[in-house]
């Protein structure tokens, strides 16, 4: 790895220690398991307290895209792409929306999975497969957008050899991820986010800071970029653009408060006002973190020009690496750098790929495969899970390293999630909610989102319609069939008990 990147042995001892640190906190957490259940294993038994949860979701939320998606997104977009700030406060706010009622329901009946509320709320296991079915997908995307993020952690640094790292990234870091993820179950991962996310508030003030130090203010890199062929990246925004703005907040806030591992995160939180008090501590997140990563896109914008396509998720990377050489300081501070954001991309990928390892297993597996299934072999078949789907997206993320970029990933991801608002936000507040227009409405509006974004339409324009993420209009759909449809079903049924009485 030496003539890979250009580090020296102390900078890639210090790594190492850090990374070995997740593997013994793996091994912690495999002998501190109070059994060999799935509530054991996927929600560390429920206990996590205000500062492990606050970390564990801090960590979890800001992921590769954080990094490097919206440094890169920036670039392209220039400051217009301050949107990401808006819409990771609006994932908070949509959280609170529904996930304290879901932990008190989670408490008092033992929910493992999303679906374990679904099948209680409804009563009906279509609507809990196909919920499944669409996270598994959703999260599958999101997981492997992590791992080419891992990647281009390595590519960015490396120059002309990047190829080369961006393979050997993937490869290492998956590796570490799947070992002390599958060891020690969601309590070690708790425990790694806790450092993962200390490291990763750091490490981006310490950026912050290290950015001013090497190019100057912000504005004379605004300056820089408006006196440019760039120049339209810093100057107001459309009507269209606003619209675009607007579309984001509203979809990255909804998909991204319907995760499955924030569900699974409100299920474990010891109690209610800890999960009430960590989730006011992250409304104040994206600006120690999105930020950040904002600014530095404009830093590169200015300084780096002439990146294209998947090339401009890079730009992190290259700043680092600009800093790295401009002193011995500049060395050391980009070391820890470099290892919050492995932090970030290794916090979150671990819990997707616990969050996907446990649908499968309790809400597949174990209901069409292997009913009589004990809770000791289902958590050894998530275990397996684990290890057979990141292997395969590995070769995924080394076959698209070039052609994919994060944000388009990530548009696709809550296109799909965002359809699961009925069943979750609105059917905790809405008890006249019925299955059958709920699932009818599920399935249409993933139809009209799925034709809309890969359809041959002419108003279809860089993913949106009239610069709206087509997620929006399915939703539209989905909302109105299972609001209507529930209070016509209702509505019939108190008719037939007038006319039976």
């Amino acid at each position: 790895m030496t003539e890979l990147l250009p580090f020296g042995v102390g900078a890639w001892f210090f790594i190492s220690v850090y990374l070995c640190s997740l593997l013994l906190l793996g091994w912690l957490g495999f002998n501190a398991r109070k059994e060999d259940t799935l509530q054991d294993f996927y929600l560390a038994g429920r206990g996590f307290g205000f500062f492990v949860l606050l970390l564990t979701l801090y960590a979890t939320q800001y992921s590769g895209n954080s990094v490097f998606g919206n440094s890169g997104a920036t670039y392209r977009l220039g400051f217009s792409w301050l949107v990401c700030v808006h819409y990771m406060i609006a994932i908070i706010v949509f959280y609170l929306a529904y996930a304290p009622q879901i932990h008190l329901l989670a408490s008092k009946r033992g929910y493992v999975t999303p679906a374990d509320f679904l099948e209680d709320r409804f009563a009906s296991k279509g609507i809990s497969l196909l919920t499944s079915v669409v996270m598994i997908i959703a999260l599958s995307n999101y997981l492997l957008a992590q791992l080419m993020a891992m990647g281009r952690a390595l590519q960015g640094l490396a120059g002309p050899l990047g190829d080369t790292a961006y393979n050997t990234g993937v490869l290492v870091l998956a590796l570490i991820m799947l070992i002390y993820g599958t060891l020690g179950g969601m309590r070690a991962i708790a425990w790694t986010d806790a450092i993962q996310g200390c490291v990763l508030m750091i490490g981006f003030l310490v950026l912050l800071g290290l950015l001013w130090n090497q190019f100057g203010p912000l504005v004379d890199a605004t300056e820089k970029i408006a006196s440019s062929a760039d120049a339209f990246k810093v100057e107001r925004p459309s009507p269209g653009l606003m619209r675009e703005w607007f579309s984001y907040i509203l979809v990255f806030g909804m998909g991204g408060a319907l995760y499955p591992q924030a569900i699974q995160r409100a299920y474990a939180a010891r109690s209610g006002s800890i999960l009430n008090k960590s989730l006011a501590a992250m409304a104040f997140m994206p600006f120690v973190t999105a930020l950040i990563a904002v600014i530095a896109g404009i830093y590169a914008l200015a300084y780096i020009p002439g990146l294209e396509g998947a090339e401009t998720d890079q730009v992190l990377s290259r700043l680092l690496r600009v800093i790295q050489e401009g002193s011995l300081l500049g060395y050391a501070v980009v070391v820890v750098i470099f290892s919050a954001v492995l932090a970030a991309l290794m916090s979150t990928a671990d819990s997707a790929m616990m969050s996907i390892s446990s649908m499968f297993t309790k809400d597949i597996y174990s209901i069409y495969i292997q009913p009589e299934a004990s809770n000791s072999e289902l958590t050894k078949i998530g275990k397996f899970c684990s290890w057979a789907l990141v292997s395969a997206l590995i070769v995924i993320a080394i076959l698209l390293k070039n052609h994919a970029s994060l944000i388009s990933l990530m548009d696709r991801k809550m296109d799909l999630l965002v359809q699961l608002v009925p069943a979750f936000m609105l059917s905790v507040h809405m008890s006249f909610l019925k299955k059958g227009p709920v699932f009818i409405g599920l399935i249409a509006g993933l139809m009209v989102s799925l034709c809309l974004a890969f359809g041959p339409f002419d108003f279809v324009v860089s993913g949106k319609v009239w610069g709206m993420h087509p997620g929006l209009i399915g939703l539209v759909v989905n909302i109105t069939i299972a609001i209507i449809g529930s209070l016509i079903q209702q509505r019939a049924k108190f008719f037939l008990d007038q006319r039976a009485s």
